[in-house]
This record gives structure tokens, C-alpha cells and sequence, in this order.
């Protein structure tokens, strides 16, 4: 249903995402993890068109059923097809929402952009349906609320609704839970799984939480430095990771594991910001088992001679 391959992004002439390729099938699950500035959001934001004036991308992103080509598409294009066939849940809903449009108007607006001349009283009903589908509780008062009179959790079913409300081929969900608390969280993970489940839709998460891939995604790329650097089945990238990225991403996830000053595990030192990360591989500078060959290493290609069993998967499906 969606198929990215090498995708990049630059700033002028940095390089913050590179040759990121990947492919969600209809009703499939799968998931971009990794520390906030490894490209995740990036790469999201890419695939639907919505980059900053002065970022550029290159490479394909195809939609099954869309004769052209999305990278580079002109706008008129992109704007018909999102909301349609390519829909999207932001991390912020307070951002995402209009301040000034009552909860009820937003999400008819989502359909009747996409349904112009259908009657505004069946446009509200659908959306009233919709309101009601993603379970936003009091749904005939809070309906007609503005978002500030809305809690975070209930926002965020909201934005859901809004996503949902064209039954779109593929629904990208960019952290949709990160400031939530467990239990909404939990509702929410359940509405997004129902909603893509419902429509066949392919799913893309992006998360940096470890968990909620495993309960959400049966797939999973792993990003670093703005590149996939491990790829696999779910079950097999959490339990056998091959990369060392990966294994400091689960070790720092286990609060119940220490070292050996029983401290929690943790990833040593920060992301490197955009054109600072190191040639060779680019965990090198904050790996533990990094030496002198791994800055002689292509970025994220496999080196299957190295002594570290260190792999890294050329794109997203090795």
C-alpha cells in the first residue's frame, strides 16, 4: 500500500534523513522507533508531503493505486490525496486542532473537504459518528466544545476521528501517545488498532517506546543518525537484536535490569545534531564496543567480517 524507498531529506546541503526505504502492506503494522532526532517524525512528515519550505527530499514514496510519483508531486496533488488516502495523527493535538473551531466542525470539515456539495446536515451526522466511534466520552456536549475544553486524551480521539474520517489507505501516527498516562494510553492504542483494522488500512507508528511496538506492530525499523539501521519482524528485532543501537535502545527500556554500580541502563551520551554524527557507523562515538574499524565501516551497510557482530540492513525490508 505504501512503498518509500531511499528516501532523503536535506537542509540545503546537510543530510538529515538518507535513503530510507520501506514498504506497509494493507492491514499491516509497522514501526519507527528511536531517540527523538534519529529522523522518525522527519521521515513521517516526508512521506505525506509536509516538510518546511527550506527542507527538500528525494527518492520515492508510492501509494498503491496513485499513478504519480509523491516526491515532488505538485501540492494540488498531495492535498487531494491526504485526508483520503493518506491520513495522519499528530503528537500534538493542541497544535493540530483549530483553537478557534468547535470539536464537531473540525471533524466535518475533515469530510467535507474530501465530499464537497454532500448535505451539511449529513456531514455533521457522520461526524457526530465518527465522535462516537473513537468513544470521546459525553460525545453531544463535548462534541461541540473547543479543544482547550477538551482533556489530552480526549484531543487526541479527536484527531483520530479527523484521521479516520475518509477511511484512508494508509495512517501514519506520529508518538500519538507519548503525553498521555497508561491507561488512556492503552484506550487509544486499542481505537487506533480497531480503526485501521475496520478500514484494512496500513499503519505506519512512530514511537520511541518500546512497548508499544511490541502490543501495536508486527514490523519494526530502527532509526539512527536519520537511517535505518535494523529492520525485521517484531518478535525478532526485540528478543535478537543484531545492532548495538537496538540492544541500547532495549537495555535502557528494562527498569528492572542494572549495571554493575546498580544504575538503570542507559544509552552513553546524546544525539549528535544534524551533520555531527561521525563517519563509519554512526553509533560509533556513543557504542561500548566500538573500535578503530568501526569508523572505517560504511554508515549502514553490513559488515559481516566485523569482530562486534554488528549488522546493519541496507533500507528498511532486510
Amino acid at each position: 500500500m505504501l512503498a518509500v524507498d531511499r528516501l532523503g531529506v536535506r537542509a540545503g546541503e546537510l543530510d538529515l534523513v538518507t535513503e530510507v526505504s520501506f514498504t506497509v502492506s494493507a492491514g499491516e503494522r509497522v514501526g519507527l522507533i528511536g531517540e527523538s532526532g534519529s529522523g522518525k517524525s522527519l521521515t513521517a512528515t516526508a512521506v505525506l508531503g509536509l516538510l518546511p519550505e527550506e527542507l527538500t527530499a528525494s527518492g520515492s514514496v508510492r501509494v498503491a493505486g496513485v499513478e504519480h510519483e509523491l516526491v515532488g508531486a505538485p501540492e494540488r496533488l498531495l492535498t487531494k490525496l491526504r485526508g483520503s488516502r493518506l491520513a495522519m495523527v499528530f503528537q500534538e493535538p493542541m497544535t493540530a486542532l483549530n483553537p478557534a473551531m468547535r470539536v464537531i466542525d473540525q471533524v466535518a470539515e475533515a469530510r467535507e473537504v474530501h465530499h464537497p456539495g454532500r448535505d451539511r446536515v449529513l456531514v455533521e451526522a457522520d461526524a457526530l459518528r465518527l465522535l462516537e466511534q473513537v468513544r470521546l466520552p459525553e460525545v453531544a456536549t463535548l462534541s461541540r466544545a473547543y479543544p482547550h475544553q477538551l482533556s489530552g486524551g480526549q484531543r487526541q480521539r479527536v484527531l483520530l476521528a479527523m484521521a479516520l474520517a475518509n477511511d484512508p489507505d494508509v495512517l501514519v501516527c506520529d508518538e500519538p501517545t507519548t503525553a498521555l498516562d497508561v491507561t488512556v494510553q492503552a484506550q487509544l492504542l486499542e481505537l487506533i488498532l480497531d480503526g485501521v483494522a475496520e478500514r484494512g488500512a496500513a499503519l505506519l507508528f512512530i514511537t520511541h517506546d518500546l512497548a508499544v511496538v511490541a502490543t501495536v506492530c508486527e514490523r519494526v525499523l530502527v532509526m539512527y543518525g536519520g537511517r535505518v539501521v535494523e529492520a525485521g519482524p517484531v518478535r525478532e528485532v526485540l528478543t535478537e537484536p543484531r545492532h548495538h543501537y537496538t540492544r541500547g535502545l532495549l537495555d535502557a527500556s528494562d527498569l528492572e535490569s542494572t549495571d554493575e554500580h546498580g544504575r538503570l541502563h542507559a544509552i552513553p551520551g546524546t544525539v549528535p545534531a544534524a551533520g555531527e554524527f561521525p563517519s563509519g557507523c554512526v553509533f560509533r562515538t556513543r557504542c561500548g564496543r566500538a573500535d578503530e574499524q568501526c569508523a572505517d565501516l560504511p554508515p549502514w551497510t553490513g559488515a559481516p567480517e566485523h569482530g562486534h557482530a554488528c549488522w546493519h540492513p541496507v533500507g528498511g525490508d532486510s
